[in-house]
């Protein structure tokens, strides 16, 4: 018999493979895991007869799922939770969150607030996020200590922060950040710029030959509300994507975040070159910057993922709530029932965005080779029972809730709901130690009592 690190003996497992001909749940199925990778993936019985394990995990009442990929977020807001609801755009950022972030961000606000959000994803079973925040070696640094995989956005725009002075002040940073973290395994980069409507056309430029030359997906918020889209033409002349494409950064790297406001010949633009569409639909919704075309963009063929956005427009880190609510949303706008299936839903927060992102061949699906990132999700509750169709409960039933451990290449990150570092102690004590105090000087910019 050979021996392995790990063997979890699973219930259901949805291994989301590239291989379409394999079906979408394997029931009775283990996961053999070795050196942080996934050896084999076989029937529980042909495994126990080939594998010798060291840790035996037994989930007799569980869908096993690789880790689910947050898309696009901003950890770091997670202090900003509840702050500026009930406003839209403009509002909510010139009113509520520029100002705080003025006051508030520092290298301690986004490492502390990045701890925090990594600890609230990995208990909703998200093993990797892909952050644009300020200060990204923080962010980096915040999600690798809590265990988690990292994709850090190299921010530009145009306008001075705490953080740097201008756009060539950020990429210089940024990329400073990445150098630091370029031998770690679980840390990539993208090159973020935040929007047309705050990066000039130069910095524009300039970032998609960086994204060539330094092989990086761009991630930017693109086409979030009519206001950003009539204001492209007043100002440019053209609406943003039609400017984008000009200075060449609608390609297969770009992950388009938000996209709600399309027509149909963005729409096959899109789908012509390759491009992935971030949606964030719980902010999208409390924002009020409308419905994205979620189902026209699927039946066009673009590569539609998921996002959580910011805890301050959200107000949670859920991805699975995202995925039941986008599902939702595409059948009710387009009025088809068929749209955005569970299986699409589930890929969208898996290998869809793993392909997004430039990590496919690591992760999204459970393969021998990969990297085994993981998350299994109880179903023996009242809420989930009967269970006909694991794959139809973990969309359309399951809650974060339901996550009861959560493995990052192949360390066992959450166990029974409790996050856990390499020595098997708690991380959430000294994480929520720390949180008083912003909140308390939150509270005193905005002159609400405690």
């Amino acid at each position: 018999m050979t021996k392995i690190d790990t063997l979890l003996e699973c219930r259901w497992v949805a291994p989301v493979s590239s291989a379409k001909t394999r079906a979408a749940v394997l029931a009775d199925h283990a996961i053999a895991i070795d050196a942080g990778r996934i050896v084999a993936l076989l029937p529980t019985e042909t495994a126990r007869a080939t594998f010798d394990p060291r840790s035996r995990v037994t989930l007799a009442d569980h869908l096993v799922t690789p880790g689910l990929i947050n898309a696009h977020t901003h950890a770091a807001m997670v202090l900003l939770r509840g702050v500026g609801d009930d406003l839209p755009l403009g509002r909510w950022l010139q009113e509520r969150i520029w100002p705080l972030e003025a006051a508030l961000v520092s290298e301690e606000f986004v490492y502390d607030g990045t701890r925090l959000a990594a600890l609230e994803m990995l208990r909703a079973g998200t093993t990797c996020c892909s952050d644009m925040y300020f200060y990204p070696e923080q962010s980096a640094r915040a999600l690798r200590d809590m265990g988690m995989r990292a994709v850090v956005g190299i921010i530009a725009i145009e306008f001075p922060t705490v953080y740097a002075t201008d756009a060539e002040d950020y990429l210089r940073k940024g990329l400073a950040a990445r150098d630091l973290f370029r031998d770690d395994p679980l840390v990539a980069f993208t090159l973020a710029p935040h929007a047309p409507y705050t990066v000039a056309d130069h910095t524009l430029a300039r970032m998609a030959v960086l994204a060539e030359e330094l092989d990086l997906p761009l991630h930017m918020h693109v086409h979030e509300t009519a206001h950003e889209v009539s204001e492209s033409l007043a100002n440019h002349g053209v609406r943003p994507l039609a400017r984008l494409d000009r200075l060449g950064l609608v390609s297969e790297r770009l992950i388009a975040v938000h996209a709600v406001h399309l027509d149909d010949t963005e729409i096959a633009l899109l789908a012509q070159r390759g491009v992935s569409i971030a949606h964030c639909p719980s902010s999208n919704l409390k924002l009020a910057s409308g419905f994205a075309r979620v189902a026209d963009l699927m039946a066009a063929g673009v590569n539609v993922v998921l996002g959580t956005d910011g805890a301050a427009s959200n107000n949670r880190l859920d991805l699975l709530a995202e995925g039941r609510l986008a599902a939702l949303l595409a059948k009710g706008a387009s009025g088809d029932a068929a749209a955005a299936p569970a299986a699409a839903i589930l890929e969208s927060a898996t290998l869809g965005a793993a392909r997004a992102l430039g990590l496919a061949k690591r992760i999204g699906s459970i393969e021998p080779g990969k990297d085994a990132d993981l998350a299994a999700f109880d179903l023996s509750d009242i809420e989930t029972q009967p269970c006909f169709d694991p794959l139809s409960h973990l969309v359309y039933a399951c809650g974060r809730e339901q996550v009861s451990d959560v493995w990052v290449a192949g360390a066992h990150v959450v166990k029974k709901r409790q996050v856990l570092d390499q020595s098997g102690a708690l991380l959430s004590n000294a994480v929520m130690a720390q949180l008083p105090a912003w909140q308390n000087r939150a509270r005193q910019f905005l002159n609400v009592p405690a």
